[in-house]
């Protein structure tokens, strides 16, 4: 981790690459305080006593510990993959943005992790109300118009 940059670096990802990430003020706070709490004394945000990355399986031992405390069931570390995705697009962050930051190499797999609840989808169709003229038009429109036409204003 990087706090004078606010980012943070995947060393080896899924994919064996390495990127750097920027993080946001809430987990850029919970590593300066966890940094008071145990000195970050390696490039590692998650290290053991020899300062070596921990293992994946320790880390979601850890994981399923606390998944448990907060009384979640049927919930993996993968999970937080899909609702970072998913909170980042239903936000209005570009699904390309959103790519970048999950390390995807397609905007393909980008939506297979941010998912859309019907109630999200609602700015969508409410930015028609904003048009007054819309419903006029689509009353006055020909009754046999062509498929795959867009009504202009």
């Amino acid at each position: 981790a990087d706090l004078f940059r606010k980012t943070v670096t995947v060393f080896r990802s899924k994919n064996g690459e390495q990127r750097t990430i920027p993080v946001n003020q809430t987990v850029l706070q919970l590593l300066k305080e966890r940094s008071r709490v145990r000195p970050l004394k390696t490039e590692h945000v998650f290290y053991n006593a020899a300062l070596t990355p921990v293992n994946p399986y320790s880390l979601s031992r850890t994981f399923h510990k606390a998944v448990g405390k907060a009384g979640l069931t049927d919930f993996r570390f993968h999970d937080l993959r899909h609702t970072f995705a998913t909170r980042l697009v239903q936000a209005g962050v570009d699904i390309y943005k959103v790519q970048r930051l999950l390390g995807h190499k397609s905007p393909m797999m980008t939506q297979r992790y941010a998912h859309h609840y019907p109630e999200s989808l609602r700015d969508g169709v409410e930015i028609l109300d904003s048009r007054k003229d819309f419903s006029t038009i689509l009353a006055q429109s020909a009754v046999g118009a062509e498929a795959g036409k867009v009504l202009s204003p």
